[in-house]
């Protein structure tokens, strides 16, 4: 991880850290059925040409979480997440129980007009690698191409089941949730795609064509509601003091003094809402305490500090 290059980087990066990138709830939704309605004949195409006929159908467009993907899902349910250069965690993707029973019985030539069995246990290794092939069709058809294509990196990854993915921890931020029905004449299941704001609002949105630091005022208060722009946080300034032993802590006394580390002063941290978001140098002005910023907080070389403390 680096520092951002620019200062509208920086302010994009802060605010996504405070409150989760986010746009206006009218024009992501837009933006999201844009997608969806183009893709949906591709899908359709993919899906219908894997074994017996199915159709797809878009179910919703909607603004929501990311961690809420598998919140609809029930108890069984498939489940990847694809990374782009920019993001590890560009899309999500949840494929319920009736929607892999549907799939399987798509490809594996059963009967289109018979009711299929639902699943209410652990996938097996089949159904897995359908509920695989089903994600790569749909990431293949939303990722677009030239200057708005996601850049989903190709393949996707395997799909994931049963506790792994009730576990898995998904990053939280505003997302547009995609919801497609994938259904026989007697069975219908669903298969959810979140995409984090952040990532369709770069690609898409309203400043997709706009470079760096020609980002102006009017573009930020278009990509977030007025009253995010005004919400107010609490910043806070703290210093390292020292790196001490716990026998050392142990034997601390009332009234003892603890020495700063000699370049303490210029590694203050400036945080809000428990979120660092510079590195400061504390000093004086006249009678008052100050820090000033010297660049903001860098989380993978903190990281790594902390792995390899000095």
């Amino acid at each position: 991880m680096t520092s951002p290059a620019s200062p509208s980087q920086t302010r994009a990066l802060i605010i996504e850290r405070l409150v989760g990138d986010s746009g206006e709830a009218a024009q992501v939704i837009g933006v999201g059925r844009g997608m969806a309605e183009r893709s949906l004949p591709l899908l359709q195409k993919a899906l219908g040409e894997l074994g017996a006929p199915v159709t797809v159908d878009l179910q919703a467009v909607e603004v929501g979480r990311v961690p809420d993907a598998r919140m609809r899902a029930g108890e069984t349910f498939a489940m990847t997440i694809v990374p782009s250069p920019t993001s590890a965690d560009a899309m999500t993707l949840v494929l319920d129980a009736p929607a892999i029973a549907v799939m399987v019985q798509a490809l594996f030539g059963g009967d289109p007009d018979q009711p299929v069995a639902p699943i209410e246990r652990d996938l097996s290794q089949i159904e897995t690698d359908v509920a695989t092939t089903v994600f790569q069709e749909v990431a293949m058809a939303l990722n677009g191409s030239g200057r708005r294509s996601l850049e989903l990196r190709q393949p996707v990854p395997r799909a994931m089941s049963g506790n792994e993915a009730k576990r898995r921890v998904l990053r939280d931020g505003a997302a547009v949730r995609i919801i497609y029905g994938i259904s026989t004449p007697t069975d219908t299941g669903t298969v959810t795609v979140m995409i984090p704001q952040r990532i369709l609002l770069a690609t898409r949105g309203a400043t997709a064509d706009h470079g760096g630091d020609q980002t102006t005022e009017f573009d930020w208060r278009a990509r977030f509601s007025e009253e995010v722009m005004r919400s107010a946080v609490r910043l806070e300034a703290t210093m390292p003091l020292a790196r001490l032993s716990l026998g050392d802590l142990a034997a601390f006394q009332p009234g003892q003094v603890i020495e700063f580390e000699e370049d303490a002063q210029l590694q203050a941290k400036l945080s809000a809402r428990d979120k660092t978001l510079f590195v400061c140098e504390f000093g004086k002005l006249g009678q008052n305490y100050t820090v000033r910023i010297r660049h903001p907080h860098d989380g993978g070389q903190d990281f790594i500090d902390g792995l390899v403390p000095g």
